[in-house]
């Protein structure tokens, strides 16, 4: 899974070939013959690792096949075959200009000439026209009157439309730019969460600004303001940044119910694809809960997500943009896209394939909030380390935690359930557990105090307990 960064500068768009006008040919000499014009041319701990998701959510990263440890971060995992931070090699979205094939002389030119022959006799019966009505003007004592025709009226655009949501949700959502403190930096979005100036993104996109670096947040309107990160998660890939000097006049987007949302649903997506500020996309939901695990773009931690999936297009710079249902709730904020390789026009980055992924906005909203009152995430965990290992049979209970910690905390929610090492959670709750970063991405859309049933095999035999899920503050 490669989690769509922030954008870079947009790249020149390919010149196209001017279309000549046909022009009268010369007379060709006698005995020759004229020619043609010629062409013109993991751990549910919380542990995070760079582990894969289930098959159709898989990670952007390559998994290790060493257990996790209840500490944060795991050793990093191999490079998987998706690539890195959406790079890569293979064929992009873009493809270079190709000249058109030679055309005859009554091609575009010809259509071009054939309209201004148009214009022209549309004048000349204007004209013909008007001097006729001035000549009977003056044999007659009557007045005549030529009015233009009606217009139509004006364009209504209702609040259901696309351009209505579109024109309410864009006033509220924001272009990031984030810098680190050695000058890197990138583009992403974001989207006002309060009347006090809080703004929901991705943690990927301000990380680099995190320790001293440079934030700034900027509306459609164009006024710009420095900004300050407030809490982030990497985990979730959840942050929260705070404008300074923060106008009055803010308005948050209604939060929706992402769990109500059905197959199908229209979306709407909004943010700056490689830099393109204020850009609004369309499509539906595609899936829901789909586990994908994707990577922080510093190249050390993975995130764990329980995803909405959309085919509106998404994009690098898209990163921490809300995802909108037909009414203009924010349902999810979008963080990763599903790539094939290296983009075109030289960007080095890859582009839509129809396979977006949003953060679902019930457990955003929760984590928001985490961050805006003490600056942590806190998440949920059931104490035991799990294999990050790829596969359809569920999560294994690992043998041995990471750095000699026990598999199973003592104590610990897992071990009051009576799971143990070797058991194979299968399912939680009602849904299907097929891996160790699915089982972690479950569990995070839970909040700490929650209680679940954990289904699971152990010796080819079938159980079932009820867990009480635990909670784990900060990323380490």
């Amino acid at each position: 899974m490669s989690t769509e960064n922030e954008g870079t500068a947009v790249p020149p768009a390919p010149s196209a070939p001017p279309v000549p006008v046909d022009a009268p040919a010369a007379p060709a000499p006698e005995g020759q013959t004229s020619q043609g014009p010629g062409p013109y041319g993991q751990d549910s701990q919380g542990q995070s690792a760079h582990g894969q998701g289930a098959p159709g959510g898989a990670a952007h990263h390559g998994v290790s096949s060493s257990a996790p440890d209840p500490s944060w971060p795991p050793p990093p995992p191999p490079a998987s075959p998706y690539g890195d931070g959406g790079s890569g090699s293979g064929g992009g979205w873009g493809s270079s200009y190709q000249q058109p094939a030679p055309k005859s002389g009554r091609g575009r030119g010809g259509l071009a000439a054939a309209l201004l022959v148009a214009a022209l006799v549309a004048g000349g019966l204007g004209g013909g026209l008007g001097y006729t009505l001035a000549k009977n003007n003056d044999d007659n004592s009557g007045s005549t009157t030529v009015s233009a025709s009606s217009s139509g009226g004006d364009v209504k655009r209702d609040p259901g439309t696309v351009a209505g949501v579109a024109a309410k949700a864009l006033p509220s959502t924001v272009t990031i730019e984030a810098e680190s403190t050695n000058g890197e930096g990138g583009t992403g979005t974001g989207f006002v969460f309060d009347k006090q100036g809080h703004i929901v993104t991705n943690n990927h996109v301000v990380a680099g600004a995190v320790d001293g670096g440079k934030l700034t947040a900027t509306f459609p309107s164009g006024k710009k303001y420095d900004a300050q990160v407030v809490g982030h998660a990497q985990g979730y890939d959840v942050a929260v940044i705070k404008l300074k000097d923060a106008p009055s006049d803010l308005k948050p987007l209604t939060l929706g119910d992402s769990d109500k949302v059905a197959v199908g649903d229209a979306t709407i997506a909004i943010g700056a694809p490689f830099g393109l500020s204020d850009t609004v996309t369309t499509g539906i939901i595609s899936a829901k809960n789909r586990p994908v695990a994707s990577s922080d773009g510093s190249g050390s931690q993975a995130s764990y997500m329980s995803a909405l999936q959309t085919d509106a297009s998404i994009n690098p710079g898209n990163s921490g943009g809300p995802l909108l249902d037909a009414q203009g709730n924010v349902i999810g904020i979008n963080s990763a896209i599903q790539s094939t390789g290296n983009g075109g026009f030289g960007t080095g980055q890859s582009g839509s394939i129809g396979l977006g992924f949003a953060i679902p906005i019930n457990q955003a909203e929760y984590v928001a909030q985490e961050l805006i009152k003490t600056g942590k995430p806190v998440y949920a965990k059931i104490g035991a380390s799990v294999s990050l290992d790829d596969s359809s049979d569920g999560a294994q209970i690992t043998d041995q935690g990471a750095g000699g910690a026990a598999p199973v905390e003592p104590g610990g929610p897992a071990a009051k359930a009576g799971l143990k090492p070797g058991d194979v959670i299968t399912k939680l709750d009602d849904r299907v557990i097929d891996s160790g970063p699915t089982l972690i991405g479950e569990i995070w859309t839970h909040k700490p105090g929650d209680k679940v049933t954990i289904t699971y095999e152990r010796g080819g035999k079938q159980h079932t307990a009820e867990v009480t899920l635990g909670s784990r503050v900060g990323d380490n």
